[in-house]
């Protein structure tokens, strides 16, 4: 599989400074970029990103109509595209319910527009890099867990027969714990492969990320018979012979 050149991909713009979307776009544009779309309220965005499925959504938190993280839970709804938050809010909480929310990165205001390019163009290898690892590693085989089956080929996830809506970093972290199902996985593999980040300052957005897989996927959340937790060394994903 060839790499698809940076002019080939579709960027998605939502703020509602427009100011800013001109920046961004000069700077991507400058960065050999050639298909940017822009929009300046939440709902706009949405309905350009379902009608023309962007590679990556750049989407500020505060906009006019709904907020950022509302506009990334409605494009999760039929799309697993990156997205990277803009916000001027910069806590951990803030970035920690951002990535929870479905988010792939998170930058804060001030930010310098090649930093932004920067990172747009890491999201775009990466999300190549997996397309390659995925292509060449069966992915016409389902991976079945107990009443869970995972279609890799259309990464997509059923429960009982019935498709279960996960965020695309929900996916990629039940794909890889169920690739290593009976094996413990630690966090700082699981940061590693699902955000390609170093572990520090990822403890609680994982725990989140398991909490809510756990949420649809098991019988009994609370008691999970599914995803485990192995104190003090990670998770392991069980599967048993059936």
């Amino acid at each position: 599989m060839d790499l698809i050149s940076n002019a080939d991909k579709k960027i998605l713009l939502i703020d509602d400074e427009e100011d800013i979307t001109d920046l961004i776009e000069d700077i991507l544009l400058k960065e050999g970029f050639k298909n940017i779309r822009k929009a300046h309220c939440g709902l706009d965005g949405i309905k350009i990103c379902e009608s023309e499925r962007p590679d990556i959504v750049v989407l500020d938190i505060m906009l006019p109509d709904i907020d950022g993280i509302e506009v990334c839970k409605r494009i999760r709804q039929f799309s697993y595209c990156p997205v990277l938050f803009l916000s001027a809010k910069n806590s951990d909480v803030d970035k920690i319910v951002g990535l929870s929310m479905g988010g792939d990165d998170y930058i804060t205001k001030p930010f310098s527009p090649r930093e932004i390019a920067f990172r747009i163009k890491a999201q775009l290898r990466r999300q190549q890099y997996d397309g390659i690892k995925e292509t060449s590693s069966r992915e016409n085989e389902n991976i079945n867990i107990s009443n869970i089956t995972i279609d890799k080929l259309h990464s997509q996830v059923y429960k009982d027969g019935a498709e279960v809506k996960l965020t695309a970093k929900e996916y990629k972290l039940l794909l890889y714990l169920a690739e290593n199902s009976n094996k413990i996985v630690n966090k700082e593999r699981l940061c590693e492969v699902v955000w390609g980040e170093d572990y520090f300052g990822y403890d609680n957005t994982i725990s989140v990320h398991i909490r809510h897989l756990r949420e649809k996927l098991e019988k009994n959340p609370s008691k999970p018979e599914i995803i485990v937790t192995v104190i003090g060394l990670g998770y392991k994903l069980v599967k048993r012979n059936e």
